[in-house]
């Protein structure tokens, strides 16, 4: 059973850091593409940055210069390391596993941007 779970959110003030990991199990998690994906209230969930097996990243442009996903596979663990955060950062980020069949997510960390 493929699990993702996700840790490093927390409260920052407006220009501060903060740096995501997304622990994966029960998968060879080499293969499969990842996503980081937030929701803020009252918004859809959208992609923030994804990679794929090989390292190949792409960003939504309201993170882009700003976040940097990396991922490492000995270790099953995808990063998104986040800099410069702005109030409009503020959502809960999910990490995503694309499978073949199935797309999994984890549960979710709360990251809160004061001004």
């Amino acid at each position: 059973q493929v699990q993702l779970v996700e840790s490093g959110g927390g409260l920052v003030q407006a220009g501060g850091s903060l740096r995501l990991s997304c622990a994966a199990s029960g998968t060879f998690f080499s293969i499969n593409p990842m996503g980081w994906y937030r929701q803020a209230p009252g918004k859809q969930r959208e992609l923030v940055a994804g990679i794929t097996p090989g390292g190949r990243t792409n960003y939504a442009e309201s993170v882009k210069g700003r976040f940097t996903i990396s991922r490492d596979n000995a270790k099953n663990t995808v990063y998104l390391q986040m800099i410069s955060l702005k109030p409009e950062d503020t959502a809960v980020y999910y990490c995503k596993l694309q499978g073949i069949t199935y797309d999994y997510w984890g549960q979710g960390t709360q990251v809160t941007v004061s001004s």
